[in-house]
């Protein structure tokens, strides 16, 4: 049985023209190890994703609902964002 499966796939021309000068460039050997790796990277940034939902946000989420009081307010976010700006700005 075979492992892979043949797709016939349409691009836009400027997808299309990269997928070409990567293998042209010697970075892969075929079209279809260009579009793979891509789909590989697409999957790493899905479970990426789904890890800082499942680890972070949910559990922030939880705790945020079990106590309200933890929530920060629009102009204290707001302060809070501003200050780090300029921080930021300062050692630009």
């Amino acid at each position: 049985m075979r492992s892979t499966q043949q797709f016939s796939i349409t691009l836009p021309n400027e997808m299309a023209e990269a997928v070409r000068s990567k293998v042209a460039a010697g970075e892969y050997a075929t079209e279809s190890e260009v579009i793979r790796d891509g789909l590989r990277a697409l999957l790493a940034r899905d479970r990426a994703v789904e890890s800082w939902l499942r680890e972070q946000v949910a559990p922030a989420y939880d705790a945020l609902k079990a106590d309200p009081s933890r929530a920060v307010g629009v102009d204290q976010l707001r302060a809070s964002l501003a200050a780090e700006h300029s921080k930021a700005n300062e050692k630009a």
